[in-house]
């Protein structure tokens, strides 16, 4: 049976993960992104199912306690999580499933599934990510310099991860990850389940 390989991207916030990942998802097939759970409220233009699972958080504390999330992790008011069985699901199907999730997250992941391999997106530099952070516009400077601080606690965690991707220019941070994703398909582990029947008329 194919089965998909699950992938771990990390980054601060302001550089351009999400932006990366969704073109990544546009160009590449058999590729997914896992759907996370939240307690948080649906955010106009969002749907249940596609940007996240909304649910209450007396039903996020009881999938806690059914050992339902592969990881989560508490953000302010609010929780977040990835759901065990949506991840394997996808992956059963062949796909490979894309984790969106913070080092936090990763070191959870990473313990369950260690098969799994991780990403770390970086900024060109940490002025960039100011910028950046300054240019989205929806943020005062106290929640900016919040990031910022956090921004430099997750880029401290780069070396637990597999691969280091700088996104200074867009398209060719995307080449590099279409890279990765591309290597791994072609593994001869991988190789060995997809040309299966190719393999069994050259031997025969």
């Amino acid at each position: 049976m194919i089965s998909g390989k699950l992938y771990i991207i990390s980054a601060p916030s302001g550089a351009g993960k999400t932006s990366l990942v969704k073109q990544l998802i546009a160009e590449m097939d058999d590729l997914a992104v896992s759907v996370s759970h939240t307690t948080r409220a649906m955010r106009s233009g969002e749907q249940d199912g596609v940007d996240y699972f909304f649910v209450s958080v007396e039903t996020f504390k009881a999938m806690i306690e059914q050992q339902a999330f592969l990881e989560h992790a508490q953000v302010f008011d609010n929780f977040y999580g990835t759901a065990q069985q949506t991840v394997e699901d996808n992956l059963a199907k062949g796909l490979d499933v894309i984790l969106e999730i913070d080092w936090q997250g990763a070191q959870q992941v990473r313990r369950m599934l260690p098969e799994s391999l991780s990403i770390f997106i970086l900024p060109p530099s940490i002025e960039v990510l100011s910028q950046r952070l300054q240019n989205r516009g929806q943020d005062n400077p106290e929640v900016i310099a919040r990031r910022m601080r956090d921004a430099v606690t997750e880029m401290s965690h780069y070396p637990e991860y597999d691969y280091l991707i700088v996104n200074d220019d867009f398209n060719l941070a995307l080449q590099q990850l279409k890279s990765i994703v591309t290597a791994n398909r072609l593994t001869q582990n991988q190789q060995q389940k997809t040309l299966a029947t190719l393999l069994q008329d050259l031997l025969n």
